[in-house]
């Protein structure tokens, strides 16, 4: 089955679902089971509308666990709404489901992460990563988020925030692999901004625009990582920059800052230089300051011990690490290079294995694992 079809049906079959009735934990529950039985089926009798059929499958197989728990309870079930085979509506519902597993009985956490699991389709194991909890504590948050949910009616759509944190941690995982993704996020946040006039609706577009600009740039032709300051940048999108930076400009006008629009901000000073020797690193310093008032983020204080390390030396940027709790992801890896930069080749090769090691990445760590072996090199010529 093509998992790109699925990743792209399933949101939509779960909102019919809904619309329908279904809470959500029975209606992801019965599209699960209409995927397995697409698994069997499409191969030897693929339909000819792949969402009609899962929306038909998926309600029989809600209708019959709702049948078997009414029967426990003696009651009687309604089955007169059962949707005609057909062709279904031709109705995007992913940014609609958004707002509905951001529903207002959840934590802002919670629903963030319930919905990058049953709609965005990241695993467990990374919606962890991104928060930087252990795999174990988000699946419980995961299940209590369901049980929380179970048996309530989405007829109270959660905020613009959350579904923006959902949009923004999608693109992030997106961009860091699955290009799709990153792409589905970008179509999403667009079609937010055309219904809501926010901007941090459009500083999060532009940021994602201005990311996605250096995706052709990221990777050398045998899929290694290429960092910011050796990328091709006549590789860069100039058209999506451009868009970026007009839609960011427009936004920070309003005078009503916000974290994506200062992201944004960062993003937009390293695609305006021509080159990485042209950076204007003292204003992204004070940008990252900005950043972390409005987030008080220990991401957002490693990346400017990057840019303090930039912009004032390397040993000012060693200084600004330093206050940070060593156990941060990257933390090691941005000790690495900052020492490399301070002339202490032998405590950068170190490190760098070090990070390598620590790495979950496969990317990353294959980079940072040549980065160490480049300086052991080097000391022994």
């Amino acid at each position: 089955m093509d998992e790109a079809l699925i990743r792209s049906l399933t949101p939509g079959v779960i909102a019919v679902l809904v619309r329908r009735g279904a809470d959500f934990a029975a209606a992801e529950d019965a599209v699960q089971e209409a995927l397995l039985q697409a698994v069997r089926v499409w191969p030897a009798d693929p339909p000819e509308d792949a969402k009609g059929w899962l929306v038909t499958v998926a309600w029989r197989r809600f209708l019959d666990a709702t049948r078997a728990d009414s029967a426990r309870r003696h009651r009687e079930v309604r089955v007169d709404e059962e949707p005609a085979a057909g062709p279904a509506r031709a109705v995007d519902d992913t940014l609609q489901l958004y707002f509905l597993c951001a529903h207002p009985s959840l934590t802002p956490a919670s629903a963030v992460a319930l919905t990058l699991r049953a709609v965005g389709g990241l695993t467990t194991r990374q919606i962890a990563q991104a928060y930087l909890v252990p795999e174990a504590t988000m699946a419980q948050r995961i299940s209590r988020a369901k049980r929380t949910v179970s048996g309530v009616r989405f007829d109270r759509p959660g905020d613009v925030a959350t579904v923006l944190r959902v949009l923004y941690l999608v693109f992030n995982e997106g961009y860091s692999g699955d290009v799709d993704l990153a792409a589905e996020a970008i179509r999403l946040t667009r079609q937010l901004a055309a219904r809501i006039d926010h901007p941090e609706v459009s500083g999060l577009l532009a940021l994602m625009l201005l990311h996605h600009a250096r995706r052709a740039a990221r990777t050398a032709p045998d899929g290694s990582l290429v960092p910011l300051a050796e990328q091709d940048r006549g590789r860069w999108d100039t058209a999506s920059i451009a868009e970026g930076i007009g839609i960011l400009t427009a936004a920070l006008a309003r005078d009503r800052l916000g974290e994506y629009q200062a992201q944004a901000a960062v993003a937009a000073l390293h695609a305006d230089a021509q080159t990485a020797e042209e950076t204007d690193w003292p204003q992204i310093v004070e940008w990252y300051d900005e950043l972390a008032r409005l987030t008080d983020s220990p991401v957002v204080r490693l990346n400017r011990a990057v840019a303090v390390g930039e912009a004032d030396g390397p040993r000012a940027g060693l200084a600004a690490l330093a206050a940070l709790d060593a156990s941060l992801p990257r933390h090691t890896a941005v000790a690495a290079y900052l020492h490399e930069r301070d002339g202490d080749p032998v405590t950068a090769a170190r490190l760098y294995a070090e990070a390598a090691h620590r790495a979950t990445d496969l990317a990353e760590r294959d980079h940072l694992t040549r980065q160490a072996a480049r300086l052991n090199a080097l000391r022994e010529r």
